[in-house]
């Protein structure tokens, strides 16, 4: 859990003390608004405050890790970088790239030791032991958490040490450690102190997620009415956050402790549950996790067809890239095997000349040694045979290691092409990293369903599931069709790009091209009488401009986009209307002479302000 907590420090980073939720998405689209009616120096000391405040609020990783960028991009100042790169790391970690969130941890902690306020060498250090807990490297974690405490002791601050919301967060990540190592009796005075500091402080999310970790170690006592009483607490207040990650952590803790009440059915609920909110804001590591326990829970229902369903998507979130460190093991059985076969050889050849020798003095015997001759060259043939038969049986050994190292190899390079870009794919297996790159045109997509997150209440999950992707393979297969990339889905929303990993120059035409087919083909489902459960309409958006693109994540890549261009393109979807195509000012000076298009006038965008807008009718005969 302590991945989690850590990023509620990040209010006391600015000398605006600030107390608030950690994650609080609304304060972010706040700031976001204030910030685009407020266009100032690009270095303006305000500005430079609302990208920290929205890069810390976010509750999308992604876009955490936009306004962090944009900071480091802006700035020399200290104090700012410090916050920049301690907000990078926050939503690394929630990404699962543990590597990454470290070193943004570390240059956190170096901007940190040049600011007076040492607090912020105590918190870097904090974050550093964080990460090193989750990795299971306890004796770092300690030594870091060590250095933490000295610090606040070294201070002198009785507030600091008795009443601090950053003390606070100390002792709860202690006894999160003690909780980790089952050391349940040590762990629970330190989670009673953090409360008690927080409940003073009125920080509701320190309350929360000492509530849940509190019901986790009930959980572990098998005092299960008690660990469900504080989770479902620590629950109902994360929702007023939005604080979505530690929400389904819980609700998987929750599903486990009704698993060993018996009761299945509710721990297919919050089983369930987990899973459709990890896999709406793309906590990755959550949906691994939630895939796994509801494989176990339809497993000991007898389904084992469903059971093997969620195990095998447990296996791609988890190990969609491990297959890599597979094939180099493989790869070093097969040079090992060489080695050993030419050291066979070499043994072979060196018997044969030991036994021309023998050959030799024996010839030069009395004939009264004959028999002795015999006898010897019995069992030297004897020898060769077994040696025979052991290097036919090597060489079968061989063989299949070959077999085997090819079959993972092409399974290693399939999966990688399902997740990247074949150029992007071909970066990572050369040089082991993909450097992130800029393109100037990009043409973006995003399309939803009206009306489905209603509609997808009466469905079960194998319905929901079976539903979206009946029309995500058209998708799929329109978009390959005119050389388009598919980014990624987020519930019911798609999300492509043209123009990318290769430019070129009609990327904008293509795309218009596939939406009018995606939007055909939805509106043809919906006419067909015999798919009575299919009748969704469909809002496409789409907007053109530059883009960053690269490979977030060092366990579990994904190819993804950055940039305003993409902000964009999803407001020109949230203002389309049923079964229409809605486009930019920018795309339509690009197609206007290819494609029949309405003027729709100036609309009003969230955090965009007035921007003209087109739908396109057809293309121009």
């Amino acid at each position: 859990m302590k991945r989690i907590l850590t990023l509620i420090v990040l209010h006391f980073l600015f000398l605006y003390t600030y107390v608030g939720a950690a994650q609080n998405q609304k304060v972010a689209d706040s700031l976001i608004k204030e910030l685009k009616q407020h266009q100032r120096v690009d270095k303006d000391t305000l500005r430079l405050y609302w990208l920290s405040k929205i890069s810390f609020n976010h509750n999308n990783p992604d876009s955490s890790l936009y306004y962090s960028r944009l900071i480091i991009a802006e700035t020399n100042d200290p104090f700012y970088l410090y916050g920049a790169y301690y907000n990078m790391g926050s939503a690394l970690r929630i990404q699962g790239n543990l590597e990454g969130a470290l070193e943004a941890y570390f240059k956190s902690l170096e901007f940190a030791r040049s600011l007076p306020e040492k607090s912020k060498e105590a918190i870097s250090n904090l974050a550093i032991g964080d990460v090193y807990s989750i990795s299971g490297a306890h004796k770092n974690s300690i030594e870091y958490y060590s250095k933490s405490v000295d610090i606040y002791r070294q201070l002198n601050d009785s507030i600091s040490l008795n009443g601090s919301i950053n003390f606070a967060m100390l002792l709860f990540n202690i006894g999160d450690e003690y909780l980790k190592q089952d050391s349940l009796k040590v762990a629970m005075p330190y989670f009673k102190e953090s409360i008690s500091i927080f409940e003073r402080s009125g920080y509701s999310s320190g309350v929360a997620y000492n509530l849940g970790n509190i019901g986790m170690l009930y959980a572990k006592q098998g005092d299960d009415a008690n660990a469900l009483l504080n989770i479902d607490k620590a629950i109902a207040i994360l929702e007023e956050s939005q604080d979505y990650y530690a929400i389904s952590e819980y609700l998987t803790y929750m599903s486990d402790i009704y698993q060993k009440r018996g009761d299945t059915y509710k721990a297919l609920v919050y089983g369930k549950r987990s899973l459709l909110l990890a896999k709406k804001y793309g906590l990755k590591d959550q949906i691994s996790e939630s895939n796994l326990l509801l494989s176990k829970l339809f497993e000991k229902k007898g389904d084992k067809i469903t059971a093997y369903k969620y195990y095998k998507d447990h296996i791609v979130y988890r190990d969609s890239v491990q297959n890599i460190a597979t094939v180099q093991q493989m790869a070093d059985l097969r040079t090992k095997n060489e080695v050993s076969q030419k050291q066979t050889e070499l043994n072979l050849k060196q018997t044969e000349l030991n036994l021309k020798d023998t050959a030799l003095n024996l010839s030069n015997q009395q004939k009264e040694n004959q028999r002795i001759v015999m006898i010897a060259t019995a069992i030297a043939l004897f020898l060769i045979g077994l040696l025979a038969i052991g290097l036919f049986r090597r060489n079968k050994f061989i063989q299949r290691t070959k077999k085997i190292i090819e079959e993972e190899k092409n399974r290693s390079d399939s999966l990688l092409l399902n997740i990247l870009p074949e150029e992007t794919a071909q970066e990572l297996k050369e040089s082991g990293k993909v450097q992130a790159k800029k393109f100037d045109s990009v043409t973006v997509l995003f399309s939803d369903f009206k009306g489905f997150t209603s509609y997808s209440e009466n469905l079960s999950p194998e319905a929901l599931v079976e539903t979206i992707g009946f029309y995500f393979s058209k998708f799929d297969a329109i978009i390959e069709k005119y050389g388009l990339e598919k980014i990624k889905t987020i519930g019911d929303a798609y999300m492509c790009a043209g123009g990318l990993p290769f430019p070129s120059e009609d990327h904008a035409v293509k795309m218009v091209k596939a939406a009018m087919e995606i939007a055909e083909f939805v509106a043809e489902t919906k006419n067909d009488t015999t798919a009575v459960d299919l009748n969704f309409d469909i809002r496409i958006g789409i907007n053109t401009g530059p883009v960053v693109a690269g490979v977030v994540g060092a366990k579990k890549f994904a190819y993804d986009i950055w940039g305003d261009t993409v902000n964009i393109a999803s407001r020109m979807e949230s203002n389309s209307e049923v079964g229409k195509i809605n486009i930019s000012e920018n795309t339509y000076e690009i197609i206007k002479d290819q494609f029949n298009c309405e003027y729709r006038g100036e609309i009003e965008a969230k955090n965009k302000g007035m921007m003209k807008m087109y739908f396109v009718n057809g293309i121009n005969k």
